[in-house]
């Protein structure tokens, strides 16, 4: 009489119209929905989350260029320091070593002109001595006692 296949088919539609009349069709739309929903909100905070980051990382570039033009201020500011007190104690070396040039010139020109000075004293002590030795020789008595004396006070007198 039946079929088996009939049967069969007829169990099917029985097995849909339960599941019909139980919603699962609007239960399995709801599930749906909310999948897709729950994907949409991810996808919303996934696109947050990259935005978020690529202003982050955008601020900390433009963080990073900043400190770079610092830190190269900073490094062109030691340098010209450096050089300046590098010139600078380059000049103050300079005029120490003239100074002491100075001053060593004049310690030997204050040497020449006493070596000078005992030069002519001593030829002066000599010409004395010379020349009193030859007074006395030549020249005796009261006479020759005047003019030695003379002789020495005008010679003493032109050499100091």
């Amino acid at each position: 009489m039946f079929d088996p296949e009939i049967w069969v088919t007829v169990a099917f539609v029985v097995f849909l119209l339960v599941l019909g009349y139980l919603g699962v069709h609007q239960m399995s739309v709801r599930f749906v929905d909310q999948r897709r929903n729950q994907i949409r909100a991810e996808l919303d905070e996934a696109r947050r989350l990259k935005e978020e980051a690529q202003a982050l990382l955008a601020q900390y570039q433009r963080k990073r260029h900043e400190a770079d033009e610092e830190a190269a201020g900073i490094i062109a500011g030691a340098q010209a320091e450096a050089e300046r007190l590098s010139a600078e104690a380059k000049a103050k070396m300079e005029e120490f070593v003239a100074r002491r040039s100075k001053m060593a010139e004049s310690k030997i020109a204050q040497a020449e002109a006493q070596a000078l000075d005992d030069v002519r004293a001593a030829a002066a002590e000599a010409a004395v001595s010379a020349a009193e030795k030859v007074l006395a020789q030549t020249v005796k008595g009261e006479l020759a006692e005047r003019l030695i004396a003379k002789a020495i006070d005008d010679v003493k007198a032109r050499l100091n």
